[in-house]
């Protein structure tokens, strides 16, 4: 019976693997499922099953380490006006994800203090970041936002160091 439970477990997963929007979580749950499907595959004696899903869990491991060690990206933060074109189109294309999932409270509503820019990694526009200067000179996060393709964390890592300079922009008017 634990055998049995083991295999519906390994199947679970792999299944919530392939529903995943971010890659990083899609490796991380694969390797998981191949590791699981192997434990069950071995216990049933079913060898070419187990020799898959090693496979499988190399395949997964190796894109993981290279998306997680990739060093030569390029990041960027582009500014743009309340009123662009582009920008108003991006948060019409991904208004659902961004209230249905993200920031439900988030409406788009320029004001002349408002710092708004993409997030450019290796030139292609990944994310977006949008926030408030307020009078008494704190600032508010209204919008940081990441399309699924980039959702590793490396975004994020970058425009909250110092590197990326939002800091500096975040402080001052």
């Amino acid at each position: 019976m634990v055998i049995e439970i083991v295999g519906y477990v390994a199947s679970g997963l792999l299944v919530l693997s392939i529903t995943q929007k971010s890659i990083l979580r899609l490796r991380l749950i694969g390797i998981i499922a191949a590791s699981t499907f192997l434990v069950y595959s071995l216990a049933i004696g079913a060898y070419p099953i187990a020799i898959v899903n090693v496979i499988v869990a190399s395949i997964h491991a190796w894109y993981l380490r290279t998306l997680i060690t990739r060093k030569d990206e390029i990041f960027r933060v582009l500014h743009v006006d309340a009123e662009s074109r582009y920008l108003l189109d991006f948060l019409e294309y991904y208004r659902n994800e961004i209230q249905g999932h993200f920031q439900p409270e988030f409406v788009y509503q320029p004001s002349p203090d408002q710092l708004t820019a993409f997030i450019l990694r290796d030139m292609v526009p990944a994310g977006l970041f949008i926030g408030d200067h307020h009078d008494d000179g704190s600032f508010e996060v209204k919008l940081d936002f990441v399309i699924p393709q980039y959702r590793d964390f490396k975004l994020a890592e970058w425009l909250y160091s110092e590197e990326s300079g939002i800091a500096e922009e975040t402080n001052s008017r």
